[in-house]
């Protein structure tokens, strides 16, 4: 590999490049040589792949061995419905999934990864440090890495500064790995990714920086090579539920068969030609088109999210947990508050002005910036460098930096200062406490300071301690072990404007069920204050050390009351999420940086600006336009949007597929045949199943979007056998009705006809009343019902019925239809207002 043994002058010469960067023209016909710098795009998925896949969905694996069991005994009608069932599914699921796929592919093109890139306009032209698009990049551009960032190709090292990257996607390593430059570099194995000198494309930047040059993109970097794409996720909790109503359906569905062909044989003498209404009535049992409901309603709300409120949506299954969130875990900064924070004073340790303390904090930004050579400044940085005088920066020489990190929780650049020859100036700054620890006072200075500093977090400001320290001048590297023996100089405050849109995005939250929790490294004073401004009860705040000392359970139960987490380090964010999850709920995070990477990980929704660094930005599922918690809200409502349409398919579909099935089983006892020819319950189930797809268009209540979404065996059960047993009544009425107006006692064929209008005419009954949804129904879902029906009536009266032994029904019977399906529709509308106080 290039550069894997090479200085780095040797690896600019194989590139054709200067460290200065090259030249806008030369980039453009390097894209045009070496192509995009993207990976190989997965092939898009077949539609052979597709169908072979749906095959595998445990319902569709149900009815095929049905239709196997059909057709060895012979029972070819039965087994070629369960073979157009089986199809139709498939394909309309395939269907739904190229759609989906299309869709999503779309709207990742919208959220696009930047890389910081040197670049000259011309030749002779002086560098400039800009943002251009990762897949422009090209061997040969000097790039530069800042904490957050993606390593955006294989790069080489020109210069490091306490550079550690996160490789776990190659190497499966945890920890983060050391990476520095050097002259000439050790010798490893091709194929390791543990050469120090070189960072590989796929991986993140922990901390620190660095100035690299590229020497590979695309399908050339190691980690197109090694195939190192990431594992499947776990599974969410919505999979799990809806894998588990559908295990219990799958169970009752196979012992239905032997069930039947037992009662049959005790109570009629019938034997195995019974076995092919017993099929059909298992077959009556399955939801065939919830995969293709779940993946319509998903998509569909997916695209409406992205359209309406620039809230993309990376993984589709996510929309569903967005729905379920009841707890939404955030930081302050920039989300609360306006992420430009402004200088308000300078003071000593008297607490008296001193323009000293704000000149030399902001030579610790500036110099931090150019030898890190970070990417871009941070806030409190950008605000120092605005508000001070930079000449006098700029009058020391420079000789190293230790750039902020969030586990020292302060940065340091080190000077030579102008007549003092063989000395070197430490200039520190960072959290209060931290830099207090590092300098030389007395117990009861410190203590004195650190109320201080506690006293201007509480008037609710930002803060950071200032210090300096006088070293001999050296050669060997500065490491975070000689910050100690400092002088304190004093303070810098901050002050923060609350983001105008924050108060009601938090009351709207809480209005509809989710709880906000506030986990943040600010002082507790501080993050306290933002909070009660915003109309957000802080409660007791909980700070890093009472954190520390409870266990996960303990954790868990705190989590529960406490709504502001204080001086949080990444891992007690992700642990505290963690513990929420724990505890039941189901866990949104929002942030954007890379200190908040482990508990995107952690929740079951990772929520980021497009804004965010790109480590945050890929690991999370959702991806905001704008820090904006009001988009979250209506993702929210997206989310519950797409639930409710999913559980109303199932309440719908269960329950009257189970009125049907115990009807027959009354019926098919009582009766001296069979109550419905297998290929008339398949027939009939194959239209419901169809016009059901309406659902995806319906509108839930806002009842339903006003609390998160759960899919609830027990309570599902309960509702699937309260209106199952209602639909078998109105069933076992029309028995009556048939027997009275048709001789249908008697007579199969019109039993059989008079029983199919009567169901399809009930089940596009109940699509209408039997939904949560807003009033009237949306359009397709008054067409599909009303298609419905229409098959109901007109399939016995014309030649379509004539194949499936459905013959036309005398008049009168008509009449009492009308009676019964109107008494059935009151006893809906009494027991669904019922079901729903």
């Amino acid at each position: 590999m290039l550069g894997g043994d090479l200085t780095p002058l040797q690896v600019m010469r194989a590139l054709d490049a200067t460290p200065r960067g090259l030249t806008d023209e030369e980039a453009a016909l390097r894209l045009t040589a070496h192509g995009p710098n993207t990976l190989p795009a997965h092939r898009a998925a077949s539609w052979a792949f597709r169908l072979g896949h749906s095959l595998r969905d445990p319902f569709t694996v149900v009815l095929l061995v049905l239709g196997l069991v059909s057709a060895a005994v012979a029972s070819w009608a039965t087994a070629a419905v369960i073979l157009v069932l089986v199809v139709v599914s498939c394909v309309l699921r395939a269907l739904g999934e190229d759609r989906a796929d299309r869709s999503m592919a779309r709207l990742r093109r919208l959220v696009t990864s930047t890389a910081s890139v040197q670049r000259r306009p011309a030749d002779g032209g002086a560098p400039r440090v800009r943002e251009v698009p990762v897949d422009d990049l090209v061997p040969g551009d000097v790039v530069r890495l800042g904490p957050g960032d993606l390593v955006p190709a294989d790069v080489r090292l020109l210069r490091s500064y306490g550079l550690t990257l996160d490789q776990s996607a190659m190497t499966g390593e945890s920890a983060p790995v050391v990476k520095e430059a050097a002259e000439i570099p050790e010798p490893v194995g091709e194929g390791d990714f543990s050469e120090r000198h070189l960072c590989f494309h796929g991986s993140s930047v922990a901390s620190g920086s660095g100035t690299a040059v590229v020497i590979a993109t695309g399908p050339h970097t190691r980690f197109a090579a090694a195939h190192a794409w990431s594992g499947p996720r776990p599974s969410t909790a919505f999979d799990r539920s809806v894998k588990g109503v559908s295990w219990a359906l799958i169970r009752f569905m196979l012992i239905t068969p032997p069930l039947v062909l037992m009662a049959n044989a005790a109570l009629r003498g019938r034997g195995l030609e019974t076995l092919p209404f017993a099929v059909a009535v298992a077959v009556g049992l399955t939801p065939e088109m919830l995969p293709v409901i779940v993946t319509t309603c998903l998509a569909r709300g997916a695209a409406l999210l992205a359209r309406a409120h620039d809230v993309i949506v990376r993984r589709l299954p996510a929309l569903h947990d967005l729905g379920a969130v009841d707890v939404l875990c955030l930081d302050k900064t920039g989300t609360l508050t306006e992420d430009r924070p402004r200088v308000a004073d300078a003071v000593d340790a008297t607490g008296r002005p001193t323009p000293d303390v704000l000149r030399w904090a902001a030579l610790n930004a500036w110099w931090t910036l150019q030898l890190a050579e970070l990417p871009t400044p941070d806030a409190l940085d950008e605000a120092l460098l605005a508000a001070a005088d930079l000449d006098e920066a700029m009058a020391h020489d420079p000789v190293a930096a230790l750039s902020f990190d969030a586990g020292r929780r302060l940065s340091t650049a080190v000077v030579r200062t102008p007549g003092a020859l063989g000395s070197h100036t430490l200039v520190v700054k960072g959290e209060a406490q931290t830099v207090l620890e590092r300098c030389v006072l007395a117990d009861d200075e410190r203590a004195a300071l650190l109320t201080e500093a506690d006293r201007r977090a509480r008037a609710g400001v930002r803060l950071l301690a200032v210090a300096t320290g006088e070293r001999p001048a050296r050669t060997r590297d500065y490491t975070p072990a000689d910050e100690r023996g400092l002088d304190f100089r004093g303070f810098v405050t901050f002050t923060d404007t609350l983001v105008p849109s924050a108060g009601p995005a938090l009351a709207r939250l809480v209005e509809h069920g989710v709880a906000v929790k506030v986990l943040t490294g600010d002082h507790p004073a501080t993050v306290a204050r933002v909070c009660q401004d915003l109309g957000l009860p802080p409660g007791d705040v909980v700070g890093a050390e009472r954190t520390d000392s409870l266990t996960d359970a303990q954790l868990a139960a705190l989590a529960e009351s406490t709504t502001v987490f204080a001086r949080c380090t990444p891992e007690h964010k992700a642990r505290i999420a963690l513990a929420l999850r724990s505890g039941g709920h189901t866990t949104g995070y929002l942030g954007d940086g890379v200190n908040d990477l482990p508990a995107l990980r952690a929740a079951d929704v990772g929520i980021c600006p497009a804004g965010g660094v790109d480590v945050a930005r890929e690991a999370a599922d959702v991806v905001l336009a704008d820090k904006d918690l009001t988009a979250i809200g209506h993702a929210v409502t997206a989310g519950r949007h797409s639930s409710g349409n999913i559980s109303t398919y199932l309440r719908i579909t269960l329950s009257s597929n189970l009125g049907n099935v115990i009807a027959m089983l009354v019926a098919g006892l009582l009766l001296p045949f069979l109550p419905m020819l297998p290929a008339q319950v398949l027939l009939q189930n194959l239209c419901f199943d169809t016009a059901q797809l309406a659902f995806a268009h319906d509108r839930p209540s806002p009842d339903v979007l006003g609390r998160p979404a759960a899919l609830d065996p027990r309570a599902l059960l309960r509702f699937v056998t309260g209106f199952g047993v209602l639909g078998a009544l109105a069933d076992l009425a029309t028995f009556g009705a048939l027997a009275l107006t048709a001789g249908a006692a008697s007579d199969q064929g019109a039993f059989h006809s008079g029983w199919f209008t009567e169901n399809l005419l009930t089940q596009a009954l109940v699509m209408l009343l039997l939904r949560t949804g807003l009033s009237p129904a949306p359009r397709p879902l008054r067409a599909a019902a009303a298609l419905l029906a229409l098959i109901g009536v007109l399939a016995p009266l014309t030649p379509v019925g004539d194949p499936f032994g459905l013959t036309a029904l005398p008049l009168p019977y008509y009449g009492a239809l009308a009676a019964i399906l109107a008494l059935y529709a009151g006893a809906l509308k009494v027991l669904t207002r019922h079901t729903r106080r």
